[in-house]
């Protein structure tokens, strides 16, 4: 179902001819994720005639159970549809965790133990150095090659009409074009607390709200599905956006 469609903020606009579907942080919840999935297709069907472009924002593992799953559910989308994965903060953990095991406690405090699990990867509930370095062996020796591409290939920002994607944010004072990688993936209060306009509208996740957040320079799509049971998914088109 779709929410009455309105203004984009500020005067952006979305590339003609183009309905963008934007989702927020999957964090492991597949179930969720091929609900929001289902609603954009029935969407296209009440409202065809367009290009559509899915761009999914990042934090696609950890926390929720099926991490292993939305990965799935990823590629086979993307070998269907014209899709954008960007990278989040997660994806960051998960890629550098099997040169670093040092990295386990942050891994593991964000939710690295429930990932693990979803490929078949048991561990103690608080690792030791010692077992931080098996899991991370372990898991680059089980990790599907098809998997391991899709974490490697994941964009950093995409920019589209007068519409910025990015997983976290972006550093005010720095052009688009400059934005450091850690930034992107990692920034929240410089970020947040930021009022005026950037050289395009951003449009996040990585900082969960109750809901949605629609700012004059940004909009929030994160809102925690993983606890709340609410994935948001948000179509922008013209100069019009709203939510399914």
């Amino acid at each position: 179902m779709t929410v009455s469609a309105e203004f984009i903020p500020s005067g952006f606009r979305a590339p003609e001819g183009v309905r963008i579907y934007a989702i927020g942080d999957i964090h492991g919840c597949n179930d969720l994720l091929r609900d929001r999935l289902a609603a954009i297709e029935a969407d296209l069907a009440a409202r065809p005639g367009v290009e559509a472009l899915r761009i999914f924002i990042g934090d696609y593992i950890d926390r929720g159970p099926d991490s292993r799953g939305v990965v799935e559910t990823l590629i086979e989308l993307g070998n269907r549809e014209r899709c954008v994965f960007l990278c989040g903060n997660h994806e960051v953990l998960l890629l550098d965790f099997p040169q670093n095991p040092k990295l386990m406690p942050a891994w593991r405090s964000v939710g690295g133990l429930d990932t693990l699990a979803s490929y078949g990867i048991a561990s103690s509930p608080e690792p030791d150095p010692a077992e931080a370095l098996q899991l991370a062996n372990t898991f680059e020796r089980v990790l599907p090659g098809s998997h391991r591409d899709f974490y490697c290939n994941l964009a950093i920002s995409h920019a589209a009409g007068d519409l910025y994607f990015v997983h976290a944010g972006v550093r005010p004072g720095v052009a688009l074009e400059a934005q450091s990688v850690a930034d992107r993936t990692w920034i929240r209060h410089e970020f947040l607390n930021h009022e005026g306009l950037f050289e395009k509208l951003i449009i996040h996740g990585h900082t969960p709200a109750t809901e949605p957040e629609i700012r004059p320079n940004r909009i929030n799509i994160d809102t925690r599905a993983f606890s709340s049971g609410r994935l948001t998914c948000i179509w922008l088109e013209g100069d019009r956006f709203g939510f399914i």
